[in-house]
C-alpha cells in the first residue's frame, strides 16, 4: 500500500469516526437546542429539535386513556364504550393540540420557573431563571435509534422523553406521562 491510500484511507476513518460522534452525540445537542430555544424564548424555532406530529400520536392515547379513567370513576363501569371513546377524542383532540405545540411545550419545559413567573418569585438579581428540566435526567439509549431522559415530577413519578434518530437528526417524538 503506498503512501497515498494510506492517508486517503486515514482520511476516510476520520471523517466515518467523526460523523459517528456527531450522531452519537446527537440526543444531548437536541437537549441542549431544546434547553436554549426555551430559554431564548424563541419557540418558533422548537420545530428543529420536536416532530410535534409523532409527539401529538405518542400523546394523544396517554391523554385520552386518563380522561376516560376519570369519566370511569365518576360514572362507574356501565357506560357505553362507544360514546366514551367519542367523549375523550372530543375533549383530547383540543389538549393535545395545545400541548403539542411550540408554546405547550415550551410551558411544559418551563415548568416551576413559569409557576415562579406568575407567583412573582425571583432570584436575587430579581430575575425570574428558567428551570431546566432535563437537568440530571437519567440518559441513555436504548437502541441505536432511540434515546431516553428520565426525570421525576414534582410528585416523584417518571417522565420518560423519548428522543428518536431520523437520518443524523434527533428529535424529542414522545413523552410517557405518569399513571397519576
Amino acid at each position: 500500500m503506498n503512501k497515498k491510500t494510506k492517508w486517503l484511507l486515514a482520511i476516510a476513518a476520520l471523517i466515518l469516526l467523526a460523523l459517528l460522534a456527531f450522531v452519537a452525540a446527537g440526543p444531548w445537542l437536541a437537549i441542549n437546542g431544546i434547553r436554549n430555544v426555551v430559554a431564548s424564548g424563541n419557540y418558533g424555532e422548537l420545530w428543529r429539535f420536536v416532530d410535534f406530529d409523532r409527539l401529538r400520536e405518542n400523546v394523544r392515547p396517554q391523554i385520552q386513556e386518563k380522561i376516560a379513567r376519570g369519566i370511569l370513576e365518576r360514572t362507574g363501569p356501565g357506560g357505553s364504550t362507544d360514546a366514551l371513546t367519542g367523549v375523550t377524542d372530543l375533549i383530547s383532540k383540543p389538549a393535545v393540540d395545545a400541548m403539542v405545540s411550540p408554546v405547550g411545550v415550551a410551558t411544559l419545559l418551563r415548568g416551576s420557573a413559569l409557576v415562579r413567573q406568575v407567583s412573582g418569585q425571583k432570584d436575587a438579581d430579581g430575575k425570574v431563571r428558567a428551570v431546566d428540566p432535563l437537568k440530571g435526567a437519567k440518559t441513555g439509549y436504548v437502541s441505536p435509534s432511540l434515546f431516553t431522559a428520565t426525570v421525576q415530577n414534582a410528585e416523584g413519578q417518571p417522565v420518560v422523553f423519548e428522543f428518536r434518530r431520523t437520518g443524523l437528526a434527533w428529535k424529542l417524538t414522545g413523552i410517557d406521562l405518569p399513571e397519576d
